[in-house]
């Protein structure tokens, strides 16, 4: 594969997902026949990456302090081909942090030299951005908002696959810092078989109005496409912006 390799995981295990509850447990079938329960680090509704019977990887940690030793990362998804999908929400913010940290993405991280997380903004300071990227020259600030996209329509990715309140205040909060500063939002669509990006309209066409509104007044729209396999992530690039 000639795209850089930007993550290793750590050493994985293969299963089969049994099943998926209460959110944040997935009972996993490893190939040695033991029958494990994860951790399910996404809180979403994973339409159509939560198919009882497919293929999953998971991570194990030695840490005593785990309820759950296990992680789940990733599943294999056979629509609209065979891939890997990433579960995993917390990762895209680590991976975004380094390549932006390693000035890896000329989009974004060029022009700043400082990143910080989880900086509190908004008209009423009750927001947290994800990432901030400040300039010891003469650029303004820039306001990063992440969201894991693993949703597909044919092969288009988006997001989100269900009403988000929540990502429409990110988006409003955004907007109300140009003027004073920049502000963009990465889809970090974790899935290597979609090469175009779009608002998820048939679920939230608030979050489309709203993400439409915000590019027109000048909110950064940057859809990075990532090649999941059970070695690591790989970056393909920015997907064709469809809104």
């Amino acid at each position: 594969m000639s795209s850089p390799l930007i993550y290793t995981y750590p050493p994985l295990e293969a299963g089969i997902l049994v099943r998926r509850y209460k959110r944040f447990f997935a009972e996993i079938e490893l190939t040695s026949g033991e029958v494990i329960t994860a951790h399910c680090p996404n809180t979403g509704p994973m339409t159509d990456v939560c198919t009882v019977g497919s293929l999953v990887q998971v991570s194990r940690s030695d840490n005593p302090k785990r309820k759950l030793a296990y992680t789940w990362e990733m599943i294999q998804v056979e629509h609209p081909q065979t891939t890997w999908v990433g579960v995993n929400t917390g990762l895209p913010n680590r991976v975004m942090r380094s390549l932006l940290e390693q000035k890896q993405l000329p989009e974004l991280a060029s022009r700043y030299d400082t990143v910080r997380r989880e900086v509190v903004y908004g008209s009423q300071g009750k927001s947290r951005v994800d990432f901030l990227l400040t300039s010891t020259e003469d650029h303004p600030p820039l306001y990063l908002e992440v969201k894991n996209v693993t949703w597909t329509q044919g092969q288009i990715a988006v997001f989100p696959d269900t009403v988000t309140t929540r990502g429409q205040k990110h988006l409003g909060d955004l907007m109300g810092v140009l003027g004073e500063a920049k502000a963009a939002i990465v889809y970090f669509i974790n899935r290597g078989d979609c090469e175009q990006f779009a608002p998820g309209d048939s679920t939230d066409p608030k979050y489309g109005e709203l993400l439409r509104q915000a590019y027109h007044q000048g909110v950064e729209v940057y859809p990075y496409r990532f090649q999941v396999t059970p070695e690591g992530l790989y970056f393909l690039g920015l997907a064709e912006l469809l809104l």
